[in-house]
């Protein structure tokens, strides 16, 4: 009868733990896979890692991530050139002009003072008019330095989706990418070793490229003939002729419609739940995976669990053979939709020769269309861009056009018309903030400054694994004196404290965990910090109880007492620190912030465990006819 009046308090303080479990187990699980993947080898590792690759993908996307200071990796510092970039922007460059970007590169180069200031202080020394370099003659100079300094925003924020972009595409698991100060950019890059590729990888030119896209009645039978040779129903050669002979591809074209076998597995329906996904899978070791449209419009769909797959399959010189020597295929950049929580990637085929790249683009603008309430992005090119792209609209209407940037296809739109002047215009974008990322994708590909490797740091796996082990003793240490200082001090009330500070600290990694968090050495040291503060509370009230039991008090009376005294004291406290964490988080970066965010988290918990939990295991113990319960 007694447990009926603490039901509410049971059932919620049992669920809260049992969403920390879960949200943790996902990191149990992925270091139990990891542990046996460690104990095989040879055959026996593959066959473990196929029999188990959903679930080891599941739960290593889910597990509690570590970061640089502690998974090892590269970390690297990039300079976005803005002079250069100033250089690159400036019309009728003279030989005064020349002497004012020496002088202003001489004092960049010095200074810490933005570049755009240097740049305007610098002409008005000279009494020399910006208008004269940049825009028109009826524009002020704090008009022109408005639009430079514009251009020069967005010169960083293309650098970083340029850098991002290659990042996922490298196969980098949680790296971060920030900006920092007017011009710089940290990339870090956790599990990264190879330093030349990853210099490479940076600082190589971004590549925009317009690729029409091949017809459906040549890309779908090149995927049934790659099909057909992996299931080992026809060799090379013949799969080589099913895409050659004309007839055959309209044959096979006919046979991929949702009204085929192949179509029972549709492209929104997860191919897991499936019947006969196994019998599908070997009958069509391809197509299974990369599944075409049901439309018929020529791409296919693949999921982002079977991308690697796919790709690698397309990579292997044999099935190279299969496609036509003028096609390749591209993933698009983002998921073309998302179901059951599994993203889907389109996969196009498109002409190997780009019909245009992207340093005929001059402008490219994301704005809203006054006719239809929509977003779109609209493009300007130079004289020789203009000439081509009318000729190839005009020779290719009602087929699309594939935008790609770095390999991967961002936007495949339908030529509607011939278009002239140079100007077109893209649909389709979901809002405004796409639009203008696909504007700062246009614009990077002929991206006017360039970037340089500023500082570039590794950290050594074993450096890594050293700085686990820190942490976890620390941490371990810290809670294992805080415990036996409790038990000792505190007697019974000690041990509800330590329970209180176990649930703690399973909390603060459960928030990590459930929210993608990283977890670093400074963040190690927030929860260290945590752990001292999630007693501190306990401290407060004992002591109080403590005073009331002098006076002769119940039990049941004191404990009422010296939780209601001791509240606003507790409550203060972890505002206060709750509120310089935030503004930690806020202003800091880097270190500062991972340390911010496990404080904020441990505050946080303390609430919930010093005034809820401790509070119910005592009112639990005083219902069940304690007369006395030992607080030293």
């Amino acid at each position: 009868m007694f447990l009926k009046a603490y039901r509410g308090k049971i059932i919620f303080v049992f669920l809260t733990l049992l969403l920390a479990g879960y949200f943790l187990y996902p990191t149990f699980e992925s270091n139990q896979f990891e542990k046996e993947l460690k104990s095989l080898s040879g055959k026996d590792s593959s066959d473990y890692l196929d029999a188990n690759e959903k679930a080891i993908r599941s739960a290593k996307s889910k597990k509690l991530k570590l970061g640089l200071d502690l998974q090892g990796g590269m970390r690297v510092v990039l300079e976005v050139d803005i002079l250069k970039m100033l250089s690159e922007l400036a019309q009728n460059k003279d030989d005064q002009f020349k002497l004012l970007y020496a002088d202003i590169q001489k004092e960049a180069s010095l200074s810490d003072e933005s570049v755009l200031s240097i740049f305007k202080k610098q002409f008005e020394n000279k009494k020399v008019r910006l208008s004269r370099y940049y825009g028109n003659l009826r524009e002020s100079d704090e008009q022109i330095i408005d639009k430079l300094n514009s251009e020069s925003e967005k010169a960083i924020d293309r650098a970083m989706e340029i850098v991002r972009n290659r990042v996922d595409q490298y196969g980098v698991s949680e790296p971060s990418i920030q900006k920092m100060g007017s011009r710089r950019i940290i990339v870090e890059l956790p599990g990264v070793t190879k330093e030349d590729e990853v210099r490479q990888l940076l600082q190589g030119t971004a590549m925009l490229e317009f690729k029409l896209m091949k017809e459906p009645d040549i890309i779908y039978p090149t995927m049934e003939a790659i099909d057909k040779y992996l299931a080992g129903t026809t060799s090379v050669d013949s799969s080589k002729n099913i895409s050659e002979n004309k007839s055959t591809k309209k044959e096979v074209a006919k046979t991929l419609t949702p009204t085929s076998a192949l179509e029972q597995v549709s492209p929104t329906q997860n191919i897991e739940g499936a019947e006969n996904d196994l019998k599908l899978a070997k009958e069509h070791p391809f197509l299974f995976y990369a599944r075409p449209n049901p439309q018929g419009t020529g791409d296919a769909y693949v999921s982002e669990n079977d991308k690697e797959r796919v790709s690698k399959i397309l990579k292997r010189e044999d099935v190279a053979r299969l496609i036509p020597s003028d096609m390749e295929f591209y993933f698009s950049a983002k998921p073309a939709f998302i179901d059951n929580g599994l993203k889907y990637f389109s996969l196009y085929g498109l002409k190997k020769k780009a019909e245009l790249t992207g340093s005929v683009i001059i402008d490219a603008r994301a704005t809203i269309d006054q006719d239809f309430n929509q977003p779109v992005v609209t493009m300007e090119m130079d004289g020789t861009g203009s000439r081509e792209w009318a000729r190839i609209t005009g020779a290719n209407v009602n087929k699309r056009m594939a935008i790609v940037l770095d390999d991967a296809v961002f936007s495949a739109p339908v030529i509607r018309g011939k278009i002239t002047g140079g100007r077109s215009q893209i649909e389709g974008m979901e809002n405004i903030d796409e639009a203008r990322l696909l504007e700062i994708i246009l614009k990077s590909g002929a991206l006017p400054a360039p970037v340089e490797i500023m500082e570039q740091r590794s950290v050594g796996p074993s450096l890594g694994e050293d700085s686990i082990l820190a942490g976890t003793n620390s941490t371990l240490i810290a809670l294992l004196m805080i415990v036996l200082f409790m038990i000792i001090y505190y007697r019974t009330g000690g041990i509800v404290a330590n329970v209180a500070l176990v649930i703690n600290t399973i909390f603060i990694f459960a928030v990590l965990a459930a929210f993608h968090g990283t977890l670093t050495l400074p963040g190690i040291a927030g929860i260290v910090l945590s752990i001292g503060m999630a007693v501190d509370a306990n401290v407060l009230i004992y002591e109080r109880i403590r005073e009331e039991l002098q006076s002769n008090k119940t039990v049941r009376a004191a404990i009422d007492e010296g939780y209601k005294k001791a509240f606003s004291a507790i409550f203060d406290s972890n505002i206060t620190t709750l509120s310089s964490g935030i503004v930690l988080y806020q202003f800091g970066s880097g270190p500062i912030q991972g340390f911010a965010l496990t404080l904020m988290m441990g505050v946080t918990a303390n609430l919930f465990t010093a005034i809820v939990v401790t509070r119910l295991i005592f009112d639990l113990m005083t219902a069940r006819g304690a007369k006395s319960i030992n607080f030293g």
